[in-house]
């Protein structure tokens, strides 16, 4: 398939934050987008007033995007462009409506989603393969990087990478949302991508927490970097290219995602370094928080893997456990002293 440079007809799933912010970039460009919400009320608001009345409250959307609130066959039909911008927790519920009408070779598959699923620790390229067939896992498109969504609507410059296994349907992605305040590089390593927008999350909690407790920039310095060494580790154990996790999707997304208070993974972990509890955030917090549901599959994953990821195993006995944090700091602190590059197999 090709795509145009205006005048596609593109499916975004998913109206949250980042969805919305995608549908809104695109539909600059020119192409028409339809976007999926599960609520109609936010399809309802998008229609009548060109506002998501939950997410990206203050803007006003394109006339180029409609949206809807169900899926059906005659949808898929006319959109041969499909963004799977939803939680990745709920990914396969999505995935398994879609798969009711099913999508050909013609459909280019794009997923922005950054997770782990918690009950079967698939990647959203094994979620995709497995719902909608391998051929479509092989060919699909993931889309991650340093990337605010509230940054992305008012066009602040951002850049990220588009991975696949297929290398003409990652520059058809490239094309798609290549823009000159939007760049967008390939890659040939989805695992590494995708784990990488995964994992990074479960650090920046507990780089929030750091803070929350007090910490200043050396103790983040040292959780971004002995992070981002767990990250590299299970993504190499799995078979990702570790140069992967020194660009925009490994490196580039940990170092915002650990830095700026307007990641919600960074408040959840700085607000339980504050004294509140998880419930508590989680209730209060608005919009999902990928980095708690990915914490318990990052930590399972890691065990079946016999990954040493103790950063990841602290903050699982924080946020599951109950385990205070100061506790769990000084178990970090305790460790053994090591050497600091891993050591071949």
């Amino acid at each position: 398939m090709a795509t145009s440079a205006t005048g596609d007809r593109i499916l975004v799933l998913g109206a949250g934050n980042f969805g919305t912010c995608l549908a809104q970039h695109l539909a600059e460009k020119g192409h028409r987008v339809t976007l999926w919400a599960r609520s109609a009320e936010i399809a309802g608001g998008i229609n009548q007033n060109r506002k998501n009345p939950k997410y990206l409250t203050g803007l006003t959307l394109s006339p180029r995007i409609s949206a809807i609130n169900n899926i059906t066959g005659e949808l898929l039909t006319d959109h041969r462009i499909i963004v799977l911008a939803t939680a990745a927790q709920a990914l396969t519920p999505v995935l398994k409506k879609v798969a009711e009408f099913g999508t050909t070779s013609d459909h280019l598959i794009i997923c922005a989603a950054k997770g782990i699923e918690l009950s079967t620790m698939r990647l959203p390229g094994a979620i995709i393969s497995d719902i909608l067939g391998a051929n479509s896992g092989k060919q699909a498109v993931f889309l991650s990087g340093p990337s605010f969504a509230s940054e992305v609507a008012t066009h602040q410059p951002t850049a990220v990478v588009a991975a696949s296994l297929d290398a003409s349907r990652a520059q058809l992605a490239q094309a798609l949302f290549h823009a000159p305040q939007f760049r967008v590089y390939t890659s040939d390593d989805p695992t590494g991508v995708e784990l990488a927008g995964a994992l990074k999350n479960v650090i920046a909690i507990a780089a929030g927490a750091a803070v929350g407790l007090g910490f200043q920039t050396n103790t983040r310095a040292a959780l971004i970097t002995r992070g981002l060494a767990e990250m590299r580790r299970i993504g190499v154990a799995l078979g990702a290219n570790p140069l992967t996790f020194e660009g925009l999707a490994g490196v580039g997304d940990l170092f915002l995602t650990c830095t700026s208070e307007k990641s919600r993974n960074f408040q959840v972990g700085f607000r339980l370094g504050r004294g509140e509890t998880i419930k508590t955030i989680l209730d209060s917090l608005g919009s999902v928080s990928e980095g708690y549901a990915t914490t318990m599959a990052a930590r399972d994953l890691a065990h079946k893997l016999n990954i040493d990821a103790p950063i990841t195993q602290a903050s699982f006995q924080v946020l599951y456990e109950s385990k205070p944090i100061a506790q769990a700091v000084m178990g970090l602190l305790t460790r053994d002293a090591k050497p600091e590059l891993d050591q071949p197999r």
